[in-house]
């Protein structure tokens, strides 16, 4: 069994927590299933759940080069260099990353966060679709950052051949796995 969840802006990406914040089982009721990977806590966006170990590790195991797809929102105004530098890639401290496909998107037709992010009228924002193999600590918000473009907002919109086009924060979806 495969569980597409939309996870919303600060929800852990597990089932417990000591400090009694939002967790996935506040959202999914199903026992026995996994997160494959992880989505930061103040990230939101597609969630993969199952209770299949070895298709949680092909899901999460950047060897298996599944591409996750992102929406992200930055501060300030990016351009086509920004994105030949994100294709290129940026020397994290990690190491070197680059994204799979990049390009400047315009505000996509998505819900409200809430709380809303932090805007300032006298500096612009962007929307970018970014697509990644790794799966990098924060990751997406370090190449941008790296780039001098911070990121304000970002939505995991897919994970391979699954997505969260249908659904709305906090609602999940079974299908059967592959």
């Amino acid at each position: 069994m495969i569980i597409l969840f939309n996870k919303p802006f600060n929800v852990l990406c597990q089932f417990t927590d000591k400090e009694n914040r939002k967790t996935l089982s506040d959202f999914i009721p199903i026992k026995n299933v996994y997160a494959a990977g992880r989505l930061d806590y103040d990230s939101e966006g597609l969630v993969l759940l199952t209770d299949d170990g070895k298709l949680q590790h092909k899901i999460s195991d950047p060897e298996y080069k599944l591409g996750k797809c992102y929406w992200v929102q930055v501060e300030g105004k990016i351009n086509w260099t920004d994105v030949q530098k994100l294709k290129r890639g940026v020397l994290l401290n990690d190491g070197f990353t680059k994204a799979e496909r990049v390009k400047i998107i315009d505000k996509p037709k998505i819900w409200e966060r809430n709380p809303p992010i932090r805007e300032r009228k006298s500096i612009p924002t962007s929307w970018i679709e970014l697509t990644i193999t790794e799966g990098r600590n924060r990751q997406v918000r370090r190449m941008t950052a790296a780039i001098g473009l911070p990121t304000l907002r970002l939505i995991r919109i897919s994970i391979g051949q699954w997505d969260i086009t249908k659904l709305k924060p906090g609602e999940y979806k079974i299908i059967n796995s592959p």
